[in-house]
């Protein structure tokens, strides 16, 4: 009987999921992109029970005028002939509205991949070509998205989001902050980077103490969807040891399903998908 009224309370979560998260994002911030993997797992495991919305946060404005003189000065400095290159000051932050207007999921994937562009691949997400081949990689219309990157639209939904996060007295980056179904309580702001059972013991409090994970997906089915990642990742993700999944990783090497990516930041795993 205990067992069918859980499953009864899930299925009502499920129907009208009681907690909406804001999770405030620069994505030229790294402890925004230590964040991610933390989300997705919350979102695999919890995601019956809570609605997510990223919001673009953070001095963006200075950041691009930065990453932009940090670039001239690298072409000005170097003899080596590079491809035509056009750079936006703010274009980072509004190609990510711009990509949202195509979907949400599609808005999360395009947000993945620029961090992925600067943070991996130390790509300068100011240039308008990587901006676009961005958006073709993760599938975008990209006459759409060039299209909608100098419209009104995108520009207004980036000016919503500097005023939902100055509402909500958001500074420090990265935050969340979470609200119950109970409109007269309070939102609660987490901000700073903190371990996954942190977040999982926040959620649990806000749905009054009954939480129920879904499993984890098998470790080769998760690299089919986050194609980039890395072994401390994977370690967080599956609770497993780091020299477990490296362990696994490198047995996946062996079999040629991943290759390791040296970037300045650290190594990262591929997956390569089957050939059809």
């Amino acid at each position: 009987m205990e067992w069918k009224s859980q499953k009864e309370l899930k299925a009502k979560y499920m129907q009208n999921k009681p907690v909406e998260m804001y999770v405030f994002v620069d994505p030229f911030c790294m402890d925004c992109w230590m964040l991610s993997p933390i989300v997705k797992k919350l979102q695999i495991q919890y995601g019956d029970y809570f609605t997510i919305k990223h919001v673009l946060a953070g001095d963006l404005t200075a950041l691009n005028s930065c990453k932009l003189n940090n670039r001239k000065e690298q072409l000005t400095n170097s003899s080596t002939p590079s491809k035509k290159m056009k750079h936006m000051p703010h274009l980072a932050a509004i190609s990510i509205k711009a990509a949202e207007l195509q979907g949400k999921r599609a808005g999360i994937r395009y947000l993945r991949r620029l961090q992925e562009l600067l943070f991996m691949e130390q790509e300068d997400i100011t240039d308008l070509y990587v901006l676009e081949q961005c958006a073709d990689h993760v599938g975008l219309d990209c006459k759409e998205f060039l299209r909608d990157l100098y419209s009104s639209s995108a520009a207004r939904a980036f000016q919503c989001d500097v005023i939902i996060a100055t509402e909500m007295n958001v500074a420090e980056m990265p935050a969340i902050v979470f609200f119950n179904e109970r409109i007269e309580d309070e939102g609660l702001k987490i901000s700073g980077l903190y371990s996954y059972d942190i977040y999982v013991h926040i959620l649990t409090e806000m749905l009054g103490g009954y939480v129920q994970p879904t499993e984890l997906p098998p470790l080769e089915l998760y690299l089919s969807a986050n194609p980039m990642i890395s072994t401390q990742d994977l370690a967080m993700i599956y609770d497993m040891p780091f020299q477990t999944i490296e362990r696994k990783m490198k047995k996946l090497q062996l079999q040629r399903r991943v290759k390791r990516i040296q970037t300045q930041n650290g190594s990262y795993w591929k997956y390569i998908a089957y050939e059809q």
